[in-house]
């Protein structure tokens, strides 16, 4: 299985993004990845997204990851707010231009959890489904108390029980108040960036994906 990764550049809001696109032949859909908190050091080839991106490829997703604006050659200066999800938006028009007709799947960890659920309720408003996202320790928080999930499609969220950046307790709260069916996974003796954990966190997105 051909498994290196184009780069490339991609048109964004404020320029060009940079990205890491692996076509696989005959895939069974699309996977787009987001990556944690562009202004603490967060991209697109931490090892956490980098094992996002390989559970994609080994369940047979073409993948695509990119950097937010202003992080490693994408253009721009960090938003940390709409602006990244701008980014993941013109990142899967690209994605889904490139590869019509298979289903899409977000996957996102820590600030890209929030990107991702921001980015699946921005695309089901626009009568583009998503198939599945996953949030891996989601920054929650960010979304605002009037944030609504989309209504279609599988969600799972992956929250580690020591998370020592995002408080466990406050992503256990926002999906006990979610109305919308999902699935919690919680992680034992796991910390933020899933150090010694990343073969558990392949174990639990393989059967799901």
């Amino acid at each position: 299985m051909l498994s290196r990764e184009t780069p490339l550049l991609l048109d964004g809001p404020c320029g060009q993004l940079e990205a890491l696109h692996l076509d696989l032949p005959e895939a069974r859909g699309l996977a787009l990845v987001c990556h944690p908190n562009p202004i603490q050091g967060g991209t697109m080839l931490n090892k956490v997204v980098s094992t996002l991106q390989r559970s994609a490829r080994d369940s047979g997703y073409t993948t695509l990851r990119f950097n937010y604006r202003g992080v490693g050659a994408s253009a721009g200066a960090s938003d940390m707010r709409e602006g990244e999800v701008d980014d993941a938006e013109a990142a899967a028009d690209w994605l889904l231009a490139q590869h019509p007709g298979l289903p899409l799947t977000l996957l996102g960890f820590s600030f890209g959890g929030f990107v991702v659920a921001s980015l699946a309720a921005r695309l089901e408003a626009r009568g583009i489904a998503v198939q599945k996202v996953f949030m891996i320790a989601p920054a929650v928080m960010r979304l605002g108390a009037d944030f609504v999930l989309p209504s279609h499609g599988q969600i799972t969220l992956i929250q580690p029980e020591q998370d020592e950046v995002i408080e466990p307790q406050r992503v256990f709260d926002w999906s006990a108040a979610q109305a919308r069916a999902h699935e919690l996974l919680k992680v034992a003796e796991c910390g933020h960036f899933f150090h010694g954990k990343l073969t558990d966190l392949k174990d639990l997105l393989l059967p799901r994906l």
